[in-house]
């Protein structure tokens, strides 16, 4: 498994994204207490959010995220996926 760095971009709409905020994070809670997601938060410049994620690739730290209720409503408007090796530090759960 490797560890990947996932940036969301979310829509402008702060009413849409305050909606879907709770089933969001209890959707990633689930995901963190399974062990893909090791954390997560938003971003400061602009509506977005970074994640990581263990995965075998960056198709599948994707698609770990598929479920994510912001992507089913639209919330975010882009997501890429990088994957980060760290070399000083260490990240829970990796």
């Amino acid at each position: 498994m490797a560890t990947f760095a996932v940036q969301y971009t979310y829509t402008d709409d702060a009413d849409r994204v305050a909606t879907f905020r709770p089933e969001h994070r209890a959707h990633l809670a689930e995901l963190h207490a399974e062990g893909t997601l090791l954390l997560s938060g938003p971003l400061g410049g602009g509506p977005g959010a970074l994640l990581v994620v263990t995965a075998e690739s960056e198709e599948a730290a994707l698609a770990a995220l598929d479920g994510d209720p912001f992507k089913r409503e639209g919330v975010i408007t882009d997501r890429t996926a990088r994957e980060w090796t760290v070399v000083v530090g260490r990240i829970p759960g990796a």
